[in-house]
């Protein structure tokens, strides 16, 4: 590895670091607001919003066609890119919240909630404020300055949600609190952003320009609305064939894998992205990135997927109870496809990086018509069957994603299943012990909180022995070099947050 390479990694590692700072307070931020709000507001508040953000978050993501990726992406961005970017996604956002307006009572009615309306319309709000914070957002992210936007995020969270929603609630303000903490937490982020990235606006917006961007800009709508088809056909088949409470066994199960699984991918594409985008031109760093990631992803997703499988019915019974012992089975096979799940976003980032959006648009496509498909056909058996043919669908477009990778970066297949050989015989070795930890504490009869602690136990604990006495086999070489890379950031880290340490 050249010291570029590893120049390129630290900073990598470094911004992944910042980014998990910022989703792990905001997310133990909404853990303590939303006890809080529970507290003092209605289920049918929680409803009546619930029901309008699915209508706003779909929408997003046609109320900017991608301009923010496209800047972030672009090889030989110009003030003229950034000005038409910046007009055109208030523009987007003012026609968008303009239709959400509009058809705010055709929301309310295909809901079947008449107090709908108004809520729809409070939230249409968030469009134009978006659109004003795209490009600096975008600007800050090309840069790579992962760290002031983790903290943007935490800040602009717990003043919107934890002040002022909290703060509303607490004098009765009912579902607007709700409302209205949203359209803060968004404000207060644009308004942060701006603070950081002043967006100068030196050059006039150009018809040329735009048309430049939307090149990138709807290939990657494209593949959104194929992501998003993807993550809830398999619910709409669940709830249409076996019913609601099949479906509610099924979407405990799939959220148990997907809440870790996603938390790391949306770490890793916050980074991966824009770093990738920076040395787009240079096949060999691409390449070198792209194995690395994919080597360290397998090593934790693999091992972390199976013990999962075998400790499931353990852990369900601890996280939910024994009402939800019809989650064990389905989760178990879901868990297996972690690494799936996970590896394919180094591909994705790494196309959209290079400017392969509608390449990997008709593979997003082909991934939801496979869910839709493999939930279809195994909705037959029941919730198992829709896990597995949903498992299937994720090891296909892991392949099919992966050979768009190998395309780009010219690696051979053998190369890239190389890399991935120390997590497959660290999972074998996790796996053991961890399967005869947990069967031989099961034929005693234990609660399932000790047989779940002696399963992760001897999970962590074997992995660590395996990594000590043969680290290039258990690790490989990538899992090496991260591991010592890691211990080479503590100290500083230590310095950093130690009482009177750098700010």
């Amino acid at each position: 590895m050249t010291r570029r390479d590893r120049s390129l990694t630290r900073q990598a590692v470094g911004n992944m670091a910042w980014v998990a700072w910022g989703s792990g307070a905001t997310a133990l931020l909404k853990v303590l607001v939303l006890v809080v709000l529970t507290r003092l507001l209605t289920p049918a508040d929680f409803g009546l919003v619930s029901a309008a953000l699915v209508v706003i978050a779909f929408s997003l993501n046609f109320s900017q066609l991608g301009l923010g990726p496209a800047l972030i992406q672009r090889p030989d961005l110009q003030p003229r890119h950034v000005s038409s970017a910046f007009y055109a996604s208030i523009a987007l956002g003012l026609l968008v919240a303009a239709i959400i307006w509009l058809g705010a009572p055709l929301i309310a009615q295909f809901f079947r909630m008449e107090h709908l309306t108004p809520v729809v319309r409070g939230l249409a709000f968030v469009f134009p404020i978006v659109g004003l914070a795209t490009v600096p957002e975008s600007l800050l992210q090309r840069d790579l300055r992962f760290r002031a936007l983790a903290n943007r995020d935490v800040v602009a969270y717990g003043v919107g949600y934890g002040v002022i929603g909290v703060g509303l609630a607490l004098l009765g303000y009912g579902v607007w609190a709700l409302v209205l903490a949203q359209v803060s937490q968004v404000a207060i982020r644009t308004v942060i952003l701006m603070r950081l990235s002043p967006t100068l606006l030196p050059a006039r917006p150009t018809w040329r320009s735009f048309v430049e961007l939307m090149d990138y800009g709807v290939g990657q709508s494209m593949s959104r609305v194929g992501v998003i088809l993807a993550n809830q056909v398999d619910n709409l088949v669940v709830g249409r064939w076996l019913g609601a409470v099949r479906l509610g066994e099924y979407s405990r199960a799939y959220q148990l894998m997907s809440v870790p699984t996603g938390l790391l991918g949306d770490v890793l594409d916050k980074v991966l992205f824009p770093t990738m985008a920076k040395v787009q031109d240079d096949p060999r760093r691409l390449a070198a990135a792209f194995l690395q990631g994919t080597a360290l992803l397998a090593l934790v997703t693999l091992p972390v997927g199976v013990v999962a499988a075998i400790v499931a019915p353990e852990l369900v019974a601890v996280a939910f109870g024994s009402r939800w012992a019809g989650l064990v089975a389905p989760f178990q096979v879901l868990a297996l496809g972690m690494m799936f799940r996970v590896c394919y976003r180094m591909s994705d980032s790494l196309s959209r990086a290079t400017g392969k959006v509608y390449r990997r648009a008709w593979r997003q496509g082909l991934f939801a018509l496979l869910v839709f498909s493999g939930a279809l056909v195994g909705q037959t058996h029941g919730v198992v069957g829709v896990a597995t043919g949903v498992l299937i669908a994720f090891f296909i477009n892991y392949l099919s994603m992966s050979q768009l990778s190998l395309e780009i970066t010219q690696v051979s297949w053998g190369r890239f299943f190389q890399v991935q050989l120390p997590a497959v015989r660290l999972t074998l070795v996790m796996g053991t012990a961890t399967l005869a930890a947990v069967l031989a504490l099961r034929q005693t009869g234990v609660p399932p909180i000790v047989g779940l602690a002696a399963g992760v136990l001897a999970a962590v604990g074997s992995g660590a022995v395996a990594a000590r006495v043969a680290p290039v086999l258990a690790l490989g070489h990538d899992g090496v070099r991260a591991r010592d890379m890691l211990l080479g950031l503590l100290p500083a880290l230590r310095k950093r947050f130690a009482p009177g340490g750098a700010s």
